[in-house]
């Protein structure tokens, strides 16, 4: 069992960030599985990510020191995700490669265009 039932990351325009998600998520196998008017949710099988425009109103913004990092099946997975955030309006936060987390870590960083700091890492052997 998990332990969350899903995060929530702040948008200031949902359009964007759905077709943002959409791209690097869909690079990892994970799907939008609903809408409402101002959210998406995504998942493999139950919404575990949600995209929202705050509820207070006020404009999102990317917290400092939070990184929200995805689960990877393959290097090329990783490397999938990295190339579909760069053509989708986000940013490289760390190129794709080994990281010293652990022997067989792979992973990649980067920023959605609303500044929110992502990563997917691989644990598998090469």
């Amino acid at each position: 069992m998990s332990i969350y039932t899903h995060v929530a990351i702040g948008t200031n325009n949902i359009e964007q960030s759905r077709r943002f998600y959409d791209a690097v998520l869909g690079a990892l196998g994970l799907k939008r599985l609903g809408d409402m008017p101002s959210s998406s949710f995504y998942g493999a099988e139950v919404p575990e990510l949600m995209i929202t425009a705050p509820i207070d109103g006020k404009p999102a913004s990317a917290g400092n020191g939070i990184t929200i990092s995805f689960a990877s099946a393959s290097r090329a997975a990783v490397d999938a995700f990295h190339a579909a955030a760069l053509s989708n309006g986000g940013s490289c936060a760390g190129k794709p490669g080994p990281r010293p987390v652990a022997p067989t870590a792979y992973g990649a960083y980067v920023r959605d265009p609303d500044g929110n700091k992502l990563a997917t890492y691989c644990y598998a052997a090469q």
